[in-house]
């Protein structure tokens, strides 16, 4: 938890900073998103490139439609039994259902 000072200054928690790579005088955004505020370091791919929210859906519909082909050329492999139904499940626990 960071505290915002009478500078309007806040500290980030040095474990987030190592985790997306924020060095000391690095640049960082604050942004509107909806209630919340985001706060987006300048070396995040999407800022850099300027992508604009239509590009950005257009780039995640279409590793969607990628994923789903790879999907859709493996064979579901499906156990043909399990060694144990659903209804043991149920009944597992129970007493005097043995």
């Amino acid at each position: 938890m960071s505290k915002v000072t009478s500078k309007l200054q806040v500290t980030l928690p040095k474990a987030l900073a190592q985790r997306y790579g924020i060095a000391p005088g690095d640049d960082i955004r604050f942004e509107e998103a909806g209630e919340v505020i985001r706060v987006v370091p300048a070396n995040t791919g999407a800022s850099e490139q300027g992508l604009d929210t239509k590009m950005r859906l257009r780039l995640f519909d279409a590793a969607t439609d990628r994923q789903r082909a790879r999907e859709a050329s493996r064979p579901s492999r499906r156990a043909e039994t399990r060694g144990w139904t659903r209804e043991e499940l149920y009944q597992r626990g129970i007493p005097g259902s043995d």
